[in-house]
This record gives C-alpha cells, sequence and structure tokens, in this order.
C-alpha cells in the first residue's frame, strides 16, 4: 500500500547561512521520495536566500518556493497549505536538526494513535557553555513549568508539541494558523483542535533538535516575546487549557505588588529570599556537571525567563484587550476529494 503524500512546510526569512543544509538533510529523509515534497514560503529574503531555494529547486522538482510578503511564519505556513499536495503536512523550522526517519515517524505516530497532530519534544542542542546552561535552564521544572513537550522520556496525548505533523482534514475543520500570531501560533492552533474534539499526541520516536538563544539579551527578547503571544491567545480563545502559560506573569505580578506593599508589611524579604535559594538550588542540581561558571548561569537565567514572560505576558494583555487583531472565525481550508491542490475558504459565520 502506497505511503500518504506528505508536504512538508518550511517557513524562512534571510536564511542564506542554512537554508541549503537544511533543505538537503529533508529531502535526505528515508521517507518514499515520490511521496513527498518541500514546500518552502519565503518572507522576502533580502539576503541570497531566494537564489539559494532557486538553484536547490532547478535540481529537484520536489521543491517549490511560495512567497510570504506578510513575512510571518504563520502566513507563510498558510499560504503553503494553499497550495499543498499533500494529505498530511509536516511542519519544520530551519534552525533545527530532523532525524532521519522524522517524516516516518509522523507519520508513524499519526497512523497509530489517530491523532489529528503529532509531534516530538523540543530538545535543545548547544554549542556553547551559555547553551549549555540554557539547556538545563530549560530541562528543568522551573525553567518550563513542566511542560511534556520540553521532554524527550514523555509519550502521549498532550495539549501541544513542537513543530507538528497534521492531518489535512484538520485545517478543513479546526481552521488554518492565524496568519498575524508572530509567536504561540502552535498552541493556538492546538487548543482549538482540542476544543474542536481532535487529539495532539507527543512521540518520543520523533526527534528534532533546535539550538536556543546564545545571550541574555537574546533570550529576554525571546521569552518576551512569548508572553506576549500567550496573553494574546488567552484573549483570543477566553481561556487556556492549562494554567501553566500564566504562571510567570502571576508570579512578577506578585513580586511587583510585594515591592510596592514592602513598607507595610514584612514578608517580601522572606519571599525573595525563598525564591533566590529555591533557584538557586535547582540551578545546583542541574548545572553542576557544566564546570564553575555553569551554576551561576543557570541560576541567573530563571529570573530573566520567569520576568521576561511575565513582563510580555502583561503588556500584552493591555495591547491586544485594546487592540485585537485577529478575525472572529479562522480561515479553512477548502475540503476536497480529488487529490487536487488545495483552495482557501472562509470559515462559516
Amino acid at each position: 500500500m502506497k505511503k500518504p503524500f506528505v508536504t512538508i512546510a518550511m517557513p524562512c526569512l534571510d536564511e542564506e547561512a542554512y537554508i541549503e543544509a537544511c533543505v538537503r538533510s529533508v529531502l535526505a529523509q528515508d521517507y518514499p521520495k515520490d511521496r513527498l515534497e518541500l514546500l518552502v514560503a519565503d518572507g522576502m529574503s533580502k539576503d541570497s536566500t531566494r537564489e539559494i531555494l532557486a538553484r536547490l529547486a532547478a535540481d529537484d522538482p520536489r521543491i517549490r518556493v511560495i512567497e510570504n510578503p506578510a513575512r510571518i511564519q504563520s502566513a507563510g505556513i498558510n499560504a503553503i497549505l494553499a497550495e499543498a499536495k499533500g494529505e498530511i503536512l509536516v511542519r519544520m523550522d530551519v534552525h533545527c536538526e530532523y532525524a532521519h526517519d522524522y517524516v516516518s515517524q509522523c507519520v508513524r505516530a499519526l497512523e497509530e494513535t489517530g491523532a489529528d497532530n503529532v509531534g516530538g519534544a523540543q530538545r535543545a542542542r548547544a554549542k556553547t557553555l551559555f547553551q549549555r546552561a540554557l539547556c538545563a535552564a530549560l530541562d528543568s521544572p522551573l525553567g518550563v513549568g513542566g511542560a511534556k513537550y520540553r521532554s524527550s522520556d514523555a509519550e502521549g496525548f498532550v495539549d501541544t508539541v513542537f513543530l507538528g505533523a497534521f492531518r489535512r482534514r484538520v485545517f478543513e475543520t479546526a481552521g488554518m494558523y492565524d496568519p498575524k500570531a508572530v509567536t504561540n501560533e502552535d498552541a493556538e492552533l492546538n487548543q482549538r483542535i482540542i476544543e474542536g474534539g481532535g487529539k495532539v499526541y507527543l512521540s518520543k520516536d520523533i526527534v528534532v533538535h533546535y539550538f536556543p538563544r546564545g545571550s541574555f539579551q537574546a533570550l529576554a527578547k525571546q521569552y518576551f516575546k512569548y508572553g506576549q503571544g500567550r496573553a494574546r491567545t488567552l484573549l483570543k480563545r477566553g481561556k487556556f487549557l492549562s494554567l501553566r502559560p500564566a504562571i510567570p506573569f502571576l508570579m512578577t505580578l506578585t513580586g511587583a505588588a510585594m515591592v510596592l506593599t514592602s513598607p507595610f508589611q514584612p514578608f517580601t524579604p522572606l519571599a525573595f529570599a525563598a525564591y533566590a535559594l529555591g533557584t538557586g538550588a535547582e540551578a545546583v542540581r542541574v548545572g553542576r556537571d557544566l564546570g564553575p561558571l555553569g551554576v551561576p548561569l543557570v541560576w541567573a537565567m530563571f529570573p530573566v525567563v520567569h520576568v521576561s514572560h511575565g513582563v510580555g505576558f502583561g503588556v500584552g494583555l493591555v495591547k491586544y484587550k485594546l487592540f485585537p487583531d485577529w478575525a472572529k472565525e479562522p480561515e479553512r481550508l477548502d475540503h476536497r476529494d480529488d487529490g487536487s491542490e488545495a483552495g482557501l475558504a472562509p470559515s462559516p459565520t
């Protein structure tokens, strides 16, 4: 029996240093070559990314380049969906390394679990001491709040996964990616899937690695954006599937309230000391094998992640409450039965 046809969706922007190696690794997957296509949505790159893609596409007809004038990843994936031939869509990012059987394992997990979306854990791979320390911090429950998609040993039905491989029908029923979501677009889509009665599955056999940020400034900026994105999702959907995304905001809000009321109560020094001791002990536990600088680096990363995410969440609540930028209903993909290329259809109101 033939394997299902797979469309790999890869958004990119100014990736001349990485795009060729990533594309070649994707095309070297062990999945049948005649059952796979790679669609790259380029966000109008200014470097030589487009020239590299044109050269690669000239050598391999499985590669097609889609223009993404919106420059946002989620909008790029929607543009890919409009032209995808596959009954399964596998999302891939450029700054990741994929196991040679990544696509095969995604298809297997979809078939065996009956899930609507499957994915692997968000495994970090480090090149520098800072990245190794960050990997240790993010492996800790204090760093990610016990998110299952961060654990390489976790398996089962979850609320979200890293990247994802979807049955086409998901986009016909739950709707497509939110085209204006700069961050948290995966979790928002997965929330819609689950709210509609679908299932999301995390498989430890789906292996992909990503490279974490390389400085405190980049880390703070990343988690500030994450916080904004999660606040936007909360306002858009009206709820979270779990309280976890709001915990850094609640911690930051509580800390700020304690500082402001410190002249009137004696608990602020005790609370901050307890936080410092707790994060310090965890830094020793997860960072002691990194050398003399490992523990201090991990220790400093906890407040950076917590406060950046918390402040970003608060800013996002205000920003998107005042200026919501999402449509009432997500755009959906046309249903098709004949295997022809997809088109777009607005959701019913």
